[in-house]
């Protein structure tokens, strides 16, 4: 049988079972809640009507939340030539061509988002049992294979995330730190539920979200009304 903390169940003792909450509301009791040592996560979970074996019932997409996620973002840029200055100038972390995926071949994974400039894409395709498995693989559909390598670098630090159905059927992503003020984590998570929306299959029909919560860090989950 699973024990929780006496400081989880001492936030537990603020919820009521089976209530469902706003998402203000939740917002503001999630933050009332005794969070532990580090400045925690908040993360909205998402169950969807979808068949994700089906292929037009793949949901993907992507979000700027507007204030961010609160985490500091490494990109790695493969591009090369003039794009190589534009990259650097926009503060990408790691950047180059085909020495740069060498590198990742032999192991250097020390990157949260991988951007690539399609000329790239020919020579990156071997990376992808690698890049794959771990989400990091360019992909115009997330705007991360263009030759606007200013503007995607400067989205992806700003706070762009991505969100992707699972086999189960779920979506589940970061929305900032706990430590965010109320309104912030508020209109961060109301972007990504109006996103998540907006990302639903057509062969979809009748109500898509079937069930969601938002929680923080190490602490009980709240059911939402969206």
């Amino acid at each position: 049988m699973k024990t929780h903390s006496k400081r989880y169940l001492e936030s537990e003792k603020i919820t009521e079972k089976n209530k469902t909450y706003q998402l203000n509301e939740a917002i503001s009791l999630l933050k009332k809640m005794t969070q532990p040592k580090f400045d925690g996560s908040l993360e909205l979970h998402f169950a969807l009507s979808v068949d994700p074996k089906k292929s037009d019932q793949m949901v993907r997409g992507t979000v700027v939340l507007p204030h961010g996620t609160g985490k500091k973002v490494r990109v790695a840029v493969f591009c090369k030539g003039e794009q190589e200055k534009l990259a650097r100038e926009a503060q990408a972390d790691y950047v180059g061509g085909n020495e740069l995926i060498d590198k990742v071949a032999a192991g250097f994974l020390d990157f949260d988002c991988a951007i690539a400039t399609p000329e790239m894409m020919k020579d990156l395709s071997k990376l992808g049992k690698v890049l794959g498995p771990r989400g990091l693989m360019p992909s115009p559909k997330t705007g991360t294979v263009t030759n606007d390598i200013a503007k995607a670098i400067d989205d992806v630090k700003k706070g762009k995330v991505e969100f992707r159905v699972d086999k189960q059927g779920g979506v589940h992503l970061s929305i900032g730190k706990i430590s965010f003020e109320e309104d912030k984590l508020y209109e961060n998570a109301s972007c990504v539920i109006q996103a998540l929306n907006e990302a639903k299959p057509a062969s979809v029909k009748g109500k898509f979200v079937r069930s969601s919560f938002i929680s923080s860090s190490m602490n009980p989950g709240l059911r939402l009304s969206v």
